[in-house]
């Protein structure tokens, strides 16, 4: 990555929608330039999808909980992924070191509704134990944009 990409990358993080001679209008760089830098970041996974971001709030779920799974000795990760995808209030999920073998961010329509998803999620067999936090406000969001700023700049000596 090079500066062109990083502002190439802000532009479109701050304005999704942005056409592509608009960006080479306000970068000051060609329209094909503007292009082929979007294909090779879109090529090298750095850019990996261009869908709408949403809110799961708005969509009725305002309840935000981690869950720290414990999984069954020879269960395997994969089982228990693919018992996780099956659930639409599971928004992911990673293995993890640590105390716990799996962590996963899942949402709500209420308090209530929070045993629901978290008794779903404990049908997998797999699954030994469960230990749930739940969210109470989000500090900072979700974000890449200042990540790729800075594997743009050299790190501070």
């Amino acid at each position: 990555m090079d500066e062109i990409d990083g502002k190439v990358i802000d532009l479109f993080a701050r304005e999704p929608r942005l056409g592509v001679l608009e960006a080479s209008r306000r970068l000051g760089i060609a329209r094909g330039t503007v292009q082929a830098r979007l294909d090779k970041l879109v090529a090298s996974g750095v850019i990996t999808g261009w869908g709408p971001d949403l809110s799961p709030e708005a969509l009725g779920y305002p309840v935000t909980a981690f869950l720290t799974l414990e999984i069954r000795q020879g269960a395997g990760h994969d089982t228990v992924a693919l018992h996780l995808a099956a659930i639409p209030e599971v928004l992911e999920a990673f293995t993890i070191t640590g105390a716990g073998d799996m962590w996963a961010r899942v949402v709500a329509r209420s308090n209530a509704d929070l045993q629901r998803v978290i008794d779903l999620v404990l049908t997998e067999p797999g699954i030994d134990r469960s230990t749930t936090v739940i969210a109470l406000a989000t500090q900072i969001g979700y974000r890449v944009a200042p990540l790729a700023r800075a594997a743009v700049s050299p790190p501070p000596a």
